[in-house]
């Protein structure tokens, strides 16, 4: 893996870490956090990320797909609880 791809793989990782602790803090103090609010977010993401048709940048591209990622990753496991 050249730098050009390396420094995006550390920034995916470091902002998919990131979300995925902030999501499980929210639902564990927050009692009124449904799965479907988590889903609300998620939209808008997706919206957010369908909207880009100025182009972000390699940063915020690499940033919207970890954060996207890890919201889905979350609701999925949130709903194999069930």
């Amino acid at each position: 893996m050249n730098n050009s791809e390396q420094w995006r793989e550390i920034k995916y990782r470091e902002i998919f870490d990131e979300e995925t602790r902030g999501l499980h803090r929210r639902r564990q103090s927050d009692p009124d956090c449904k799965v479907e609010d988590i889903e609300g977010v998620l939209k808008a993401l997706y919206i957010m990320d369908g909207a880009d048709q100025g182009g972000r940048g390699s940063l915020q591209d690499t940033i919207m797909a970890a954060t996207i990622a890890a919201y889905e990753l979350f609701i999925e496991a949130w709903k194999a609880e069930s």
